[in-house]
């Protein structure tokens, strides 16, 4: 979850990053009386994300500095769009422009690939969803950036979930076990709570996986036939999810074959960040 806690954790270390013993620039070519009022304008359309983080990052470098949001997380908006005005000391404002523009470009970009996702797959029951391939220390942004975007969350970590994919299976039946005999002696040590999933990258590993009761069933880099057939095959028995290689390009096609859910890296790991800008205008108090 997005709490201030964990945006004030992060964006403080961005800024001591940047700024570790203060920023040189600003604070010998700025006055000390400097006031400054910035537009966060959009050069491209897209879906915005990361009002909070933004605003933490002038907050946290000077808590003079006010952050008025005009957009909300989520709202889609074209070229020129102001989304958030910002006003305060001019030198804290330029100090703080480049790490709250990194986070804002960063998650709008989450958010408006992950809108294009979704509007490819509307007119199905399939939920676009994302996956664990984050950008170490910033899941939980680029997380909230995929809900923005109308996507929704897979497992968080490692620690919410049971996702059984090949090495994990390798190492399960190692002792000559079944597969199906394998799962069930894991499920019966697992909590009564816990979700488990398991991957398949055959239609014949699917009914032993069936058979041991699972919650979901990965169908990881199907064909579309094969899609089809496991989706009869599972008849509603297990959660759907598709994976592997899922582009623009692709996403509607698998969405159409009836699976439940479609996980898509990308949209974490190869989404551009989108174009925003910051636009200051400089005055001198008194």
């Amino acid at each position: 979850m997005l709490t201030r806690a964990v945006i004030d954790r992060v964006v403080t270390a961005a800024l001591e990053e940047d700024a570790p013993w203060g920023d040189l620039t600003s604070d010998y070519l700025i006055p000390a009386d400097a006031v400054a009022t910035a537009d966060l304008a959009a050069r491209e359309p897209g879906v915005f994300s990361g009002a909070e983080v933004f605003e933490a990052a002038f907050r946290l470098t000077d808590p003079r500095v006010h952050v008025q949001p005009v957009a909300e997380d989520g709202e889609w908006f074209e070229p020129g769009a102001v989304l958030a005005v910002v006003t305060g000391p001019a030198r804290a404002v330029l100090t703080a422009e480049r790490i709250g523009l990194n986070f804002a470009q960063r998650m709008s970009g989450i958010a408006t690939l992950t809108g294009r996702y979704v509007a490819e797959v509307a007119h199905t029951g399939a939920r676009i969803v994302d996956t664990r391939k984050t950008t170490p220390g910033l899941r939980v942004f680029e997380r909230h950036a995929v809900r923005n975007g109308g996507g929704y969350n897979h497992r968080f970590s490692l620690s919410d979930a049971v996702m059984a994919k090949d090495n994990h299976l390798a190492v399960l039946t190692r002792h000559g076990a079944s597969l199906t005999q394998a799962l069930l002696a894991a499920r019966a040590r697992l909590p009564h709570t816990a979700h488990l999933e398991v991957e398949v990258d055959r239609v014949d590993q699917i009914e032993a996986v069936l058979a041991a009761d699972v919650d979901t069933i990965m169908l990881d880099n199907f064909s579309l036939d094969d899609l089809r057939r496991g989706v009869e095959l599972i008849a509603g028995r297990a959660t759907v999810e598709a994976s592997g290689g899922v582009t623009l390009e692709t996403v509607r096609a698998i969405a159409e074959t009836g699976v439940d859910v479609i996980s898509v890296g990308a949209l974490t790991h190869s989404a551009p960040a989108l174009d925003l800008g910051l636009d200051i205008r400089i005055s001198t108090e008194g």
